[in-house]
């Protein structure tokens, strides 16, 4: 009897504590305690602009087309991880793409596709699409790229650009468009087309297609809006946060097969692996640079 009057009287105690101590917060403050059934946290969509547009061209603002673009600017401001590395990724990737992209041609807001495609990574997906533009195999071919066995260009990020801007200006001289050209991008040349034809309409936005391509013009277009003005998305990243671009290298001419790349990287006092950290595009332990010159990058600091 002794021990159930002990833990009863304990319990009691325990108790009372817990509610003059909830009492004492709520007083000191008073926003701090939430009721049981609300989240402590702001969570607010985004207030849609009356117009959006890309590479130039208006997206058309209609019921359906409202709620497509309000949907990913939401996924976009709330998916933390993602659009927070996008940030600090821009600034190392951007120049280099914009650079290249005005040289070819190409409408500055296509950088902002690379950043729905890879999120400025070099990434990998199950379909076999690689790199910063996704490119696959054939594709990459197609517009200049090496890829076997120890090269993959794909993962090259100012050749795999290159390719990438001469792709979307493929794209754009046989659909008139530059939101076409991007759609085609995403659902291919021949199925854009296709599409088009058996829906007997002109532009991706008129469309009855699958989620991911009725998805793919707003979600870059998304991306544009967050990055250009991150804090009115509530992402604050300083400066000194960003991912910077690659400086202070040199240019190595390598013409001749090197039977592990170890002893390269070792030769310029560098490890295996940052050896690969500046030149990702090398994906195997060696080169054999059969009658050609690859150029691979040294830090010099």
């Amino acid at each position: 009897m002794l021990v159930k009057n002990n833990f009863t009287s304990g319990l009691f105690a325990g108790v009372l504590l817990v509610i003059v101590l909830g009492l004492d917060i709520a007083n000191v403050l008073p926003n701090a305690m939430p009721p049981l059934n609300e989240l402590p946290q702001l969570v607010r969509p985004p207030r849609l602009k009356d117009n959006f547009t890309f590479a130039g061209e208006k997206l058309p603002m209609n019921v359906d087309t409202r709620e497509r673009m309000e949907k990913e600017l939401l996924v976009n401001s709330y998916y933390h991880t993602s659009t927070v590395l996008a940030i600090k990724n821009a600034p190392r990737f951007f120049p280099m793409i914009e650079k290249i992209l005005k040289e070819e041609g190409i409408p500055d807001d296509f950088k902002y596709l690379a950043v729905a495609e890879s999120n400025l990574s070099n990434a990998s997906s199950s379909a076999g699409a690689k790199g910063l533009w996704q490119f696959l195999k054939g594709t990459a071919g197609d517009f200049g790229l090496e890829v076997n066995t120890e090269v993959e260009e794909r993962f090259h990020y100012e050749k795999s650009t290159r390719a990438a801007a001469k792709f979307i200006r493929y794209l754009y001289d046989r659909t008139g468009s530059w939101v076409n050209a991007a759609g085609a991008y995403n659902m291919g040349l021949a199925n854009l087309n296709k599409t088009l034809e058996t829906q007997r309409e002109k532009s991706i936005f008129d469309l009855n297609v699958n989620d991911e391509t009725s998805r793919y013009i707003f979600r870059i277009v998304a991306l544009k809006e967050i990055l250009s003005m991150p804090q009115a998305y509530g992402f604050y990243v300083d400066e000194d946060q960003k991912y910077q671009p690659i400086k202070n290298v040199k240019e190595v001419a390598v013409n001749s097969p090197v039977e592990n790349l170890s002893d390269l990287a070792h030769q310029y006092g560098l490890s295996y692996r940052m050896l690969k950290y500046y030149n990702p595009w090398l994906i195997d332990s060696k080169l054999s640079a059969k009658d050609k010159t690859y150029t691979i990058l040294i830090p010099t600091k």
